[in-house]
């Protein structure tokens, strides 16, 4: 669901001389936590924090005090508390019909005072519910919680205490495999009650934490809610599906002489990910239903499950059509009697039981699994055979056609030669006969007249590489893969020869620090070219790529006079839009079945319920698939960001005038990529742009917006301005309303 939830926390003692890191832009990571357990009970208990900085692209270890506060309003702003509000959680606990179900369930369940395990806790909200089951029928009983990650366990603390549960659920910080017999719980537990899945299902460990459970910690056949799951799938046809991986494909439609995937290597680049959560309600439109949903695996709680399975299932195809995606969901059937049901199913799935979350949440989304180039040809009728294979933490898919046998492997793992993995979004961008071609023409020309020009990728472009190295025969292209690093450089010489490229002209260096080796006084580097594209940065925020700027300010000293540099500049754009959806799934929490949260908004970046000294947090999302959207205003341009100089601290303001009568619950904010001086290229990653990310600002309230004439009850105009750091590569914005 969120990598958070499944960070493992590292507790050692630490020189109290460390300092934190400069630039406090959160990224974590896991960690094996085994160092940890040989820890003294004297020592100082503190926890290692992985923090990014998007403008170099470096991460360091920081230390949290265990005496850190990670709740609490003061703390909105601090290391911890900033991590907690860049996750899922509070998606999470806005999600009713999730908290109803389980409420519902553990009512159910617990019946009678008994030990209660809770693996994965969170703010406690399933510890309470089974807490309070057991005090209703006379008292007595043992809610045992185990939270691993240190501030979500303090936040927990205070949501116990300020619901007068301190003393009803015992919260241990620790991973449940951590757990000791006689040391951490007394005895095993009768029931387990946990949420630790992902929108594959499999992701946090379910399965492996369930196997520990029973062997360690539980009495045999207890009782759990959930009781099982189930997973389904549909095959379906849809041409976005198909650019997200097929770019062998999309490629050979397009005739610019640029390969990326050459003849003969068609699958050496490869979509990343096994499993791609998508918000596929949003492409109902394009999507062709191609069979019945079906049944793939079935997982029961309340027994040991096994590291590995499989199942075959023979899939009827009710349409004619290409296959290009399977779509999974899964079913939770939280009670044992089958009353009681949530499911993560695309709202095309009539599901009867009321099992469908009623409102939408992005903590769990479809998956999809894409299906090897063109897909499946399947006529009305013909019989698909899916081979599906679990492991401990993933699934793959193989499907064979009855009527050709023909195998077609669904997952994205890398055997025989080499293949370069690279994020969907960043595939279908590669296929897009617009951007290649815009990206060309800005390259084009900052060639012309140019005599043996050096140039120098300065991000993960592979494009540009090719494309600086093929519209010149006397170039000389320098590329610093600072993401890709080694991988970037096998890609290149693998494809060299199919763009007849010959050896030498393309270089790939290893550390920019170290250029001045590569450059001499007599020829410096004429085009410094970027998209921006970091690989690794792709679920960030749009304005990290800055990076290339802080890359751009570093690399001046071996930039020629008269050097082109490619995007010359950068604009923050942004959109005022009625995001009804999305603000309702980041707003304040109040009473959550029955159980107050209201102290978590601080700390978990909830709208409307912040102190007044602190703003929200910008988030990164896919706009087009956040629910309902309606934009309100034009785009408008706060600020630019002038990359022919050095990096700077730069501020900007822009008066909004709405267009549109609605409720404005934000701003959507991007980048817009000038790659000439003369404006005539320029690259949008904005909302109608479906394979970027923009940040969104959730207002603290909604505000009712018209225009001018219309609508006297709500604004009609609003000024939006932003600050950006150039030491810590942060964004800050604000608006005020009129």
């Amino acid at each position: 669901m969120n990598f958070l939830r499944r960070f493992k926390t590292l507790l050692l003692p630490f020189p109290a001389q460390v300092s934190p890191t400069r630039r406090p832009t959160p990224f974590l990571t896991r960690i094996d936590s085994s160092l940890g357990r040989a820890m003294s009970s004297e020592s100082t208990h503190r926890i290692f924090q992985l923090k990014f900085d998007p403008l170099t692209g470096e991460s360091q270890w920081v230390v949290i005090e265990e005496t850190d506060d990670a709740g609490g309003e003061e703390s909105f702003g601090g290391s911890s508390a900033s991590f907690l509000a860049t996750t899922s959680y509070l998606d999470m606990l806005n999600d009713s019909a999730r908290n109803r179900a389980f409420r519902e369930a553990i009512d159910k369940t617990v019946t009678k005072p008994c030990h209660v395990l809770d693996i994965g806790s969170g703010t406690g909200l399933l510890s309470m519910m089974a807490a309070r089951a057991m005090s209703s029928d006379g008292g007595g009983g043992t809610v045992t919680a185990c939270e691993s990650y240190l501030p979500m366990a303090k936040l927990m603390r205070k949501v116990l205490h300020v619901n007068g549960m301190g003393r009803n659920v015992n919260l241990i910080n620790k991973r449940s495999d951590e757990l000791q017999m006689g040391v951490d719980i007394p005895s095993r537990a009768d029931v387990l009650v946990s949420e630790i899945l992902d929108s594959e299902l499999l992701g946090e460990g379910l399965i492996p934490s369930l196997q520990h459970a029973h062997d360690n910690l539980l009495v045999e056949n207890p009782l759990t809610v959930p009781y099982r799951a189930t997973t389904y799938g549909q095959l379906v046809e849809s041409s976005f599906i198909q650019e997200l991986h097929d770019l062998g494909n999309k490629e050979g439609q397009v005739l610019d002489g640029i390969h990326l995937v050459p003849n003969g290597l068609s699958t050496i680049i490869r979509p990343k990910s096994q499993q791609y959560p998508l918000h596929c309600d949003s492409l109902s439109e394009e999507i062709r239903l191609l069979s019945e949903p079906f049944k793939i695996f079935e997982f029961d709680f309340w027994r040991r499950p096994e590291s590995h399975g499989e199942a075959k299932v023979v899939v009827e195809a009710i349409d004619d059509g290409r296959a290009n995606g399977l779509v999974s969901w899964w079913v939770l059937q939280l009670d044992r009697e089958g009353t009681i049901f949530y499911s993560t199913a695309p709202k095309w799935i009539d599901l009867q039981l009321n099992a469908r979350a009623s409102n939408w949440c992005d903590h769990w989304k479809q998956c999809v699994w894409f299906i090897p180039g063109e897909g499946i040809l399947v006529s009305k009728g013909d019989e698909v055979t899916l081979n599906a294979v679990h492991s401990e933490t993933s699934v793959s898919y193989h499907f064979a056609s009855t009527e050709t046998n023909e195998i077609r492997q669904c997952d994205s793992s890398v055997t025989g030669d080499f293949h370069l993995l690279l994020p969907p979004e960043r595939v279908a961008i590669y296929g897009d006969s617009k951007w290649r071609s815009a990206m060309l023409r800005a390259v084009q020309n900052a060639l012309k007249g140019r005599v043996q020009p050096l140039c120098l990728v300065a991000d993960d472009s592979l494009f540009l590489t090719l494309v600086a190295t093929c519209l010149s025969e006397t170039s000389r292209v320098m590329s610093l893969f600072p993401g890709l690093r080694d991988m970037g450089s096998q890609y290149v010489q693998a494809i060299a020869k199919a763009n007849g490229i010959t050896a030498g002209r393309i270089e790939v260096l290893k550390d920019k620090r170290n250029i001045d080796r590569h450059v001499s006084d007599q020829k410096k580097v004429d085009l410094l070219i970027g998209e921006p594209y970091f690989h690794g940065n792709e679920g960030m925020l749009p304005w990290q790529n800055l990076r290339f700027w802080n890359d751009r300010t570093m690399l001046d000293s071996v930039l020629s006079k008269d050097a082109d540099i490619l995007p010359c500049k950068a604009l923050l754009k942004a959109c005022a839009m009625s995001l009804p959806d999305l603000w309702n799934s980041r707003r304040s929490l109040t009473m959550i079945e029955g159980f107050e949260h209201s102290i978590a908004n601080s700390t978990l970046g909830a709208c409307g319920e912040l102190p007044a000294a602190h703003e929200g947090p910008l988030l990164p999302f896919f706009i087009w698939q956040c629910g309902e959207i309606k934009k309100l205003s034009e785009a408008f341009t706060i600020m630019e960001f002038d990359f022919t100089k050095p990096i700077t601290s730069c501020n900007g303001k822009a008066e909004v005038r709405f267009v549109e009568p609605g409720i404005c619950h934000g701003y959507v904010l991007w980048i817009d990529w000038v790659m000439d001086a003369s404006n005539s290229v320029v690259i949008s990653t904005g909302p109608d742009e479906r394979w970027w990310k923009q940040g969104v600002k959730l207002l603290a309230k909604p505000a009712m917006v018209g225009i001018d004439g219309g609508n006297p009850g709500g604004f009609c105009s609003s000024v939006v301005e932003a600050e950006f750091d150039s030491s810590t590569g942060e964004l800050l914005v604000k608006n005020e309303f009129f």
